[in-house]
């Protein structure tokens, strides 16, 4: 796995019954994401002296419904604007060809 920079920002919070957890991932921060035979990896990394790693692991039917309910929501708010819908666009179509390759 290779890491990118990150070029705008990520939150995670994780909240358990007897505590939580939050950190941030900025422009300082990078990430992977990979797919293995059942799912997708997403892995953020913050160095230096706050140092955190976040990694999420989703099987392929949740994160197809986690695509869903993306979707869904983007298609009920207002349309985006040219900055954030273009690179969100070309990975949606990205995604796309990917598995369109991979079927059959």
């Amino acid at each position: 796995m290779t890491l990118k920079p990150i070029t705008d920002r990520a939150e995670v919070a994780i909240d358990f019954p007897d505590k939580a957890y939050m950190g941030s991932f900025g422009r300082a921060s990078s990430f992977e994401a990979t797919a293995d035979a059942e799912g997708v990896t997403i892995k953020l990394s913050r160095s230096g002296e706050d140092r955190r790693t976040a990694q999420m692991h989703l099987h392929y039917y949740l994160f197809a419904g986690v695509l869903a309910d993306i979707a869904a929501a983007l298609a009920a708010r207002p349309p985006l604007d040219d900055a954030h819908r273009e690179p969100l666009l070309a990975a949606a179509r990205a995604l796309v060809s990917a598995l369109e390759r991979t079927a059959g």
